[in-house]
């Protein structure tokens, strides 16, 4: 059943892909405007109801400066991912309404001297003339209601101009909440706005307005309190989330505001802002500023004027509304989504999802990564400059995760803590069924600190893991139906050897193919501590991994590294024969230099098929080099071994050849490479398809017969 799943969502989605220019693009499968641009990414999220976050543009194109305005976009669409939820920015690219951006096309709009601001009313203009700019509010209320994402965040709404009685200045953020219905989360009205005029208006056009939070006193951006009260108050993301279905339900065709005041401890003095405001006005009305240039000018203004305290206040509150609004949005989706949906397989573009799937067994981690901005480093207690994020790790969270967002979904058995990290992994991890992972009180949550040189290379390591210990034979039994008519299980070295030893039981008594990732080389070796590690189908060591594991069978003593890749292939052939006894094929990650294979001969290649029927005695290696990457465009390290096995073992479940299998893996891998999290946020179906692989212009695998007296002999170079 799984089999067949996968084969009809590898074909229903491999048509999704178009090529221009060089560049990738998205062709939406039914009928997506020409206008409209939805990113894969964001159109996975929809289809399958997970949560998703729409933000402007106009921040990044108007609202900041570069790189501050890379730098902003980049976290805000962090938090919105670690809080549970998609982001999908919005922006117009040479005539183009992009719903959901890459990290090229913020950049675009970031460095771009020609972006324009677009609202409703400019939209046909823009697009007509091929043009670019940044989405204000009005703007992206309009896409993201094209799309279908219910939930829009922003910093502060546009609202009645002060003298707004007299100049019918009225931002058209107004009358689009009136008509289109979305939901926005800001921090209020900007205060160099008419508040009062603002909220009437509001009531005029049928808006409801809540505040978010403690008190009905009705924010004003730089400060929690405006002096007015809003009609509505939500005190938590759940009753916020049960407003925003109440109005959807209803179809009024009007949206929502949501108004959620800015952390006291980032609030501006009221007074110094009120005092830079009347000046930036005065300062306006002297230049003859009016109409969409005058909210730029002014919060210029009064950042300058304030030295800089109202800008640090506003990319306070963004942030802010970026996590509220994401649990809002996730809250959301469980009311929207039916009951009994949430831990069990979902239907994924048509993926059937089953409790008969996959289990993957492992760690769970909080990351925390530092890359250095330099090659080398100083260890002497110096402050290297660099960048340094938070992001969710583990080596089986990465494997449960990449094969999820590949379509799979397997079932994820591990531990966190009753703490706040663990409430963040299960925000960040809503995609996955995590119904096997258990909460446990006084433990912490797993934390793992990565130091990563300029040149991409991890430095050093850091970790606070005992919580792993904690996955045991008792808690994994409780899964023991499932494990047995699962197609794979998944484990890595993370796991106590007790739980290791009971799983390859399990595995070997109902035949069931067991892939164990080893994690690092202090773990590698756990199943070979018995003959546990004969029940195993894959294994995919490093080569210190392989060589530690070759030391604890007593098969080799203590040996150098070589550096040379061929000298590194005939190590890693030789340390693989061995293993190879009971071992389906042995899985040597290279790093930058691809992917070794060692296993039993089928029709020229390694086999990975369970049922192949295969001599035992005829072995062969099969080297996938890597499309190189430059070493500026790798970010993360950390999670590219588990994404090419994620990739690997997707397409072993989908019955591909061992080709299509191999580089589903360099592909999902090589977007990981690329990535901030250790997974990329952008790998799919679609970016990881039968289509792509073959599209991709792959460097040809080499392919050798191995024995172990003879050693390896080339065979031939396979295109």
């Amino acid at each position: 059943m799984l089999v067949s799943a996968l084969r009809r969502c590898s074909a229903g989605v491999s048509g999704a892909m178009v090529r221009a220019g060089g560049a990738v693009t998205h062709r939406r499968l039914e009928s997506q405007s020409s206008a409209f641009r939805i990113h894969p990414i964001v159109e996975e999220a929809l289809a399958e109801g997970q949560p998703v976050v729409a933000l402007e543009s106009t921040i990044i194109t108007h609202g900041m400066p570069y790189p501050q305005n890379i730098s902003m976009a980049t976290q805000v669409e962090e938090i919105v991912r670690a809080n549970g939820s998609v982001p999908a920015t919005v922006g117009i690219i040479k005539g183009k309404v992009h719903i959901g951006l890459s990290e090229d096309e913020i950049t675009f709009l970031a460095t771009s001297k020609d972006c324009v601001k677009v609202s409703r009313r400019d939209l046909p203009y823009v697009l007509s003339q091929g043009l670019s700019g940044g989405s204000t509010v009005s703007g992206t209320m309009v896409a993201a209601h094209h799309a279908g994402i219910p939930i829009f965040v922003t910093g502060g709404i546009g609202g009645v101009h002060r003298d707004g009685e007299n100049t019918m200045d009225v931002s058209a953020d107004l009358t689009e909440l009136g008509r289109t219905p979305v939901a926005v989360i800001s921090a209020g009205v900007k205060s160099i706005l008419d508040i009062g005029r603002t909220l009437e208006y509001l009531e005029t056009q049928g808006v409801c307005v809540s505040t978010f939070g403690d008190s009905r006193d009705f924010p004003a951006f730089f400060t929690p309190r405006s002096g007015f009260k809003a009609p509505c108050h939500v005190r938590n993301e759940e009753e916020a989330a049960q407003l925003i279905a109440s109005s959807l339900e209803l179809r009024l065709g009007s949206g929502v505001l949501i108004s959620v005041p800015i952390p006291s401890e980032y609030a501006a003095s009221g007074q110094m802002i009120e005092e830079a405001i009347h000046q930036a006005l005065e300062e306006a009305r002297l230049q003859g500023i009016v109409g969409k240039e005058v909210t730029p000018f002014l919060l210029s203004r009064v950042n300058n004027i304030t030295a800089g305290k109202s800008l640090d206040s506003n990319i306070a509150l963004i942030k802010n509304n970026a996590r509220v609004g994401s649990r809002i949005a996730v809250a959301l989706s469980k009311i929207r989504t039916p009951k009994g949906g949430g831990g069990k397989y979902r239907e994924r573009k048509g993926c059937k999802m089953s409790d008969s799937g996959p289990v993957v067994i492992g760690g769970i981690n909080v990351d925390f990564i530092a890359k250095a901005s330099q090659d080398t480093m100083e260890f002497g207690g110096q402050t290297n400059p660099g960048q340094v994020h938070q992001s969710f790790g583990g080596v089986g969270r990465n494997l449960a995760d990449c094969m999820s967002r590949l379509g799979v979904g397997p079932l994820f058995i591990s531990a966190v803590g009753q703490d706040d990290l663990s409430d963040s992994v299960f925000r960040y991890c809503a995609h996955m069924n995590m119904k096997g992972v258990a909460h446990l009180k006084g433990h912490n949550t797993a934390t793992y600190c990565a130091v990563i040189s300029g040149s991409g290379d991890l430095s050093l390591g850091l970790g606070d893991m005992e919580i792993h210990q904690q996955i045991t034979t008792k808690h994994v039994s409780q899964f023991a139906d499932r494990l047995r008519k699962s197609p794979l299980l998944c484990i890595d070295g993370n796991v106590p050897v007790s739980t290791i030893q009971y799983v390859c039981e399990v595995a070997r008594q109902d035949r069931v193919p067991v892939c164990y990732e080893p994690t690092d080389i202090d773990k590698a070796s756990k199943p070979f501590t018995s003959n546990s590690w004969k029940a195993l189908t894959y294994i995919s060591p490093n080569l210190k991994e392989l060589l530690s594991i070759n030391k604890t069978l007593g098969y080799v003593e203590d040996m150098d590294i070589p550096c040379r890749l061929e000298d590194i292939v005939d190590t890693a052939i030789s340390l693989s024969l061995p293993l190879l006894e009971s071992i389906q094929c042995v899985i040597v990650t290279l790093g930058a230099q691809g992917v070794l294979l060692c296993g039993h001969r089928r029709a020229g290649t390694v086999s990975l098929r369970v049922n192949d029927k295969v001599s035992r005695d005829d072995l062969c290696a099969v080297h996938y080099p890597a499309a190189p990457i430059p070493p500026e465009e790798i970010i993360n390290v950390s999670g590219a071994g588990d994404s090419l096995m994620a990739g690997l073992l997707t397409g072993i479940l989908a019955e591909y050849d061992t080709d299509t299998c191999v580089r589903m893996g360099l592909l999902a891998a090589r977007l990981s490479l690329r990535s901030r999290g250790p997974i990329s946020q952008l790998i799919s179906p679609i970016s990881v398809s039968l289509q792509q692989v073959a599209e991709e212009k792959w460097p040809p695998p080499r392919v050798w017969s191995i024995s172990p007296s003879n050693g390896k002999t080339f065979l031939r170079t396979s295109h």
